[in-house]
């Protein structure tokens, strides 16, 4: 058999179906197909930061199809071509011998020869609205951190963010879960957050003031229409991906480290809000809604 390289990632240039050689096809746990392929449109689930949903889709072989019903990230031991999938992985990125790809799963159960050319097609209006959810929660986070800037911060923390405000969204941030046209970010407001200098008492007595100057915010930024532009350091699925925007802001053109899909412009949205739910004292979740543009 021959070695297996890397998958190469087509999803950031927007390609969303593609004709590729199968590398691997082998019987799933506890059924179906995993398939990797030389090539990919699909966006799979992180394995250790599953923040972004996989993208789904179909696999065609000589005029079948078969539903991609998720994907995930595998990595493969070069010296036994085993496949290990997911939480399964033994190793980390970029380990000498070892290859990592992005693994297919299909429900139905296929077998395909290695070099054999298939056509992926991506659900496109899937991941286009997983696209729309995952950078307004890029823009959120930027927006919480601008408004919290100048009035909840008894002290100055270290750390700040791409447009230059005190990094709440970082310190606070316990989880993210982006889903179509949305997303979710849970928070948490504990003693470490208070020594590092936030009021979160004044902030949680304030949450319906600050909701609303985020979400004017958040308009003025997307009357501008700016495009966003993924830049990558290279084709495989382990290379670092950046989120590039120029938001109008002293800063200017600001890139956020981020491996998932994302919207082509700001004009892509009809409107943008967050809301809060105050789950304790010390747990706070802000959810960014979407209305895309028609």
């Amino acid at each position: 058999m021959t070695s297996i390289c890397p998958t190469v990632v087509v999803f950031p240039q927007k390609q969303v179906q593609i004709n590729t050689s199968v590398q691997l096809c082998v019987s799933a746990v506890p059924s179906g197909t995993w398939l990797v392929t030389e090539q990919t449109p699909f966006h799979p689930v992180s394995h250790i930061w599953p923040d972004h949903p996989a993208d789904r889709g179909t696999v065609t072989v000589n005029g079948c199809h078969y539903d991609v019903i998720t994907c995930q990230v595998g990595a493969v031991e070069l010296a036994t071509n085993q496949l290990f999938v997911g939480q399964d992985i033994p190793v980390k990125r970029d380990t000498e011998g070892w290859a990592f790809v992005v693994v297919h799963c299909l429900a139905d159960v296929i077998e395909l020869e290695q070099a054999c050319v298939v056509e992926l097609t991506v659900d496109t209006d899937y991941q286009q609205a997983l696209s729309r959810g995952h950078s307004a929660g890029h823009l959120s986070s930027l927006a919480i951190n601008k408004v919290l800037h100048h009035d909840f911060w008894r002290k100055e923390p270290t750390r700040c963010d791409e447009l230059g405000y005190f990094d709440f969204h970082s310190y606070a941030q316990t989880k993210s879960i982006v889903s179509p046209d949305c997303s979710t970010d849970t928070y948490r407001l504990g003693k470490t957050l208070r020594k590092r200098g936030l009021n979160s008492a004044d902030f949680v007595s304030q949450l319906d003031e600050v909701a609303e100057k985020i979400n004017q915010q958040l308009e003025l930024w997307r009357v501008k229409g700016a495009d966003v532009v993924m830049r990558k350091e290279g084709e495989a699925l382990t290379d670092s991906r950046y989120w590039q925007c120029d938001l109008g802001e002293e800063a200017g053109l600001i890139e956020i480290p981020c491996g998932g899909t994302h919207i082509n412009s700001l004009s892509e949205y009809a409107q943008l809000t967050v809301s809060f739910e105050l789950v304790s004292d010390q747990e706070l979740v802000m959810v960014t809604s979407v209305v895309p543009a028609k």
